[in-house]
């Protein structure tokens, strides 16, 4: 499985700070259970890489 390949399983996302100061990404589907924790220095690097990919995909999946 690769980034440009699609499938047909689903998930739940869900994206919050925890107790502990970190930031979580929780995965959730079909026999996946997969809570993520970065610090916040690495959610920011994460969120520039969405940004990053987003801009990318609206000009046409061109990545930087």
């Amino acid at each position: 499985m690769g980034i440009n390949n699609e499938s047909d399983i689903s998930a739940n996302l869900q994206i919050g700070p925890t107790t502990m100061g970190m930031v979580r990404i929780y995965i959730e589907g079909d026999g996946i259970d997969l809570p993520l924790d970065f610090d916040p220095d690495e959610a920011e690097e994460i969120a520039e890489e969405l940004r990053a990919a987003a801009a990318a995909a609206r000009k046409g999946g061109k990545r930087r």
